[in-house]
């Protein structure tokens, strides 16, 4: 059950010739489809630990598989392996929620208005940022903000299922299947529309460390592809709020 992919179709997107960022939308096979033009987009990653799924898309901005640049990491934990590779990358760093102690901390306001007018940013993404983030934020990139979870959702989501707690619950319920969610963000924790999923088989013996570590896998390879998607204008929307990738790239693209 290794590598099964869902919301990954056929089917080559037309091409955009603009080079506007184009507010433009157009009609294919019943789905509603944002057109993109071609520039690089602009990330702003938020993260709270060691930051393995941030390095996974910063690696891939770097090498060409996502037309993107990280400009901005946000983190609750300044100090922590995200914050601290953003560093020795070059890329700036903020904190939220506020801290005294920190020089980098904005608030609410502050967070919202430097994101979207300051530094331009395109889409948000949530690599393991373990705070709710603010409705303000999540209405200016609604349909641009990214999060990724540790199980295929809607099971083992919501507040309490983050980290080994997640895995633990899938090995405690005797589940057979696990695997990583990435989906768009709305005002509740892991409940928005999802974009991309991948399964990895859980076998009876197993620890909730070595199903941590099996999902982890997957989820460096589902969370580029579905940025790329996004900064390539491939993910279409149907008439139910669905989301889908539109593309013929194969995923073991990113293997």
């Amino acid at each position: 059950m290794e590598h099964a992919v869902a919301s990954v179709h056929g089917g080559m997107m037309p091409k955009h010739k603009s080079k506007r960022r184009s507010e433009s939308k157009r009609r294919r096979d019943g789905f509603r489809i944002y057109a993109q033009a071609e520039q690089e987009k602009r990330l702003a990653v938020f993260v709270s630990g060691g930051g393995s799924n941030f390095r996974a898309i910063h690696e891939a901005c770097v090498d060409g598989r996502i037309r993107g640049k990280v400009v901005a990491v946000v983190s609750n934990k300044p100090g922590c392996g995200g914050w601290n590779y953003a560093q020795e990358m070059g890329i700036p760093t903020w904190c939220y929620p506020n801290l005294t102690s920190e020089p980098t901390s904005v608030n609410e306001k502050e967070l919202t208005t430097m994101l979207k007018e300051t530094l331009l940013v395109d889409y948000v993404l949530l690599a393991g940022y373990l705070k709710k983030i603010p409705v303000e934020l999540v209405h200016a990139y609604r349909r641009a903000m990214l999060n990724i979870h540790p199980a295929l959702l809607p099971s083992f989501g919501g507040p309490g299922y983050y980290g080994i707690k997640v895995h633990k619950a899938v090995v405690n319920a005797g589940c057979r299947v696990s695997g990583p969610t990435v989906h768009f963000v709305d005002e509740e924790y892991d409940s928005g529309k999802i974009v991309g999923q991948r399964t990895v088989q859980v076998y009876p013996t197993d620890s909730p460390e070595e199903v941590a570590a099996r999902v982890l896998k997957e989820e460096h390879v589902l969370y580029p592809h579905v940025v790329a998607s996004l900064c390539d204008g491939r993910v279409a929307w149907n008439e139910r709020g669905i989301p889908m990738i539109c593309s013929e790239t194969e995923i073991n693209k990113w293997e």
